[in-house]
């Protein structure tokens, strides 16, 4: 009895569901080998390169002596406090590339991370009961996928599966798995802390920018009315739109800042939400498929091999 309720759960257990194909898990290794590249820093470089490329190419769209709204909110065009392109507003579009790089580097990673459930690294079928002794080929299996622990639901498995293996009680791993989720939660957070400071960054720029305008304006305005009269006429239309023309000019690069924080923020909660979202399901997957399959008391087993 006991012997035929074995092989059936052996059975089960090597059953396409429960078991991941060896070439979704050379697929798996072959994609960490590619992992092995500082993919961040290339993202970060190439991002910086775009951001260059970008800057140029409104540099050729907005020539120079063009005085449009577009061409001095964009690139600060005809600015007379830096040397062109050296501009407040170049350097926030080149941040803003950067920035930009950093959520196509966490939407792929979270897309990863999502891929990992597709593994079939645990039975997804009705029927299968798990032991502890039918833990080591699974155990096996989550190694193969991913021997350097990079991502979080193999983390999760392996110390769920040893947790089980020490103790035998489906307790202890529920309590660690919702403690390990809580932690992983913390460490989402933390990837996104260096975006969070370069999206405060690009408004810190134009507020930067603002003021460097002002204090311009202002000397400017100094040198120009110095010695002029009101009455006698010295101060005429012309000295006032210049004056008017740096201090709007000065406003833009606040205005264009506000713009690009905006987007960056709307991008940023939107991945992070469906990283979020991968968390949350792999701590469904893990709970479905591992903690509500397993049998860890004698009570239990000879239940099952009663079956």
């Amino acid at each position: 009895m006991h012997t035929e309720a074995a092989d059936a759960l052996r059975v089960r257990h090597q059953s396409p569901a429960g078991r991941s194909s060896p070439s979704r898990v050379r697929a798996a290794m072959s994609d960490r080998r590619d992992e092995q590249v500082p993919f961040r820093a290339v993202t970060l470089f190439v991002s910086l390169l775009v951001g260059i490329v970008f800057v140029g190419a409104l540099s050729y769209v907005f020539p120079a002596g063009d005085d449009s709204m577009a061409a001095e909110l964009l690139v600060d065009r005809n600015t007379r406090i830096f040397p062109y392109p050296f501009t407040i507003q170049n350097v926030m579009w080149i941040v803003f590339c950067a920035a930009a790089g950093e959520l196509v580097v966490r939407h792929l990673a979270g897309r990863r991370e999502g891929e990992q459930i597709h593994l079939g690294l645990l039975p997804e079928d009705d029927e299968t009961i798990l032991r502890r002794r039918d833990l080591t080929p699974i155990y096996q299996r989550v190694v193969e996928s991913d021997p350097e622990r990079r991502y979080l639901l193999q983390r999760l498995l392996t110390g769920a599966l040893l947790q089980f293996r020490n103790s035998g009680s489906v307790d202890q791993i529920n309590t660690m798995t919702n403690v390990s989720l809580e932690l992983y939660q913390h460490e989402i957070e933390q990837r996104y802390n260096m975006l969070r400071y370069v999206v405060w960054l690009v408004p810190t720029l134009g507020f930067i920018g603002t003021v460097l305008g002002i204090a311009f304006a202002m000397r400017s305005a100094g040198v120009m009315f110095a010695g002029a009269s009101i009455t006698e006429g010295s101060i005429g239309p012309e000295m006032m739109e210049q004056l008017t023309g740096d201090l709007g000019v000065a406003f833009y690069t606040t205005l264009l800042a506000l713009m690009q924080s905006a987007v960056l923020m709307f991008a940023m909660y939107i991945i992070r939400g469906k990283e979020e979202g991968v968390l949350n399901r792999i701590g469904q997957y893990c709970l479905g498929n591992l903690s509500n399959r397993l049998v860890g008391s004698e009570q239990g087993q000879q239940q099952v091999d009663r079956q």
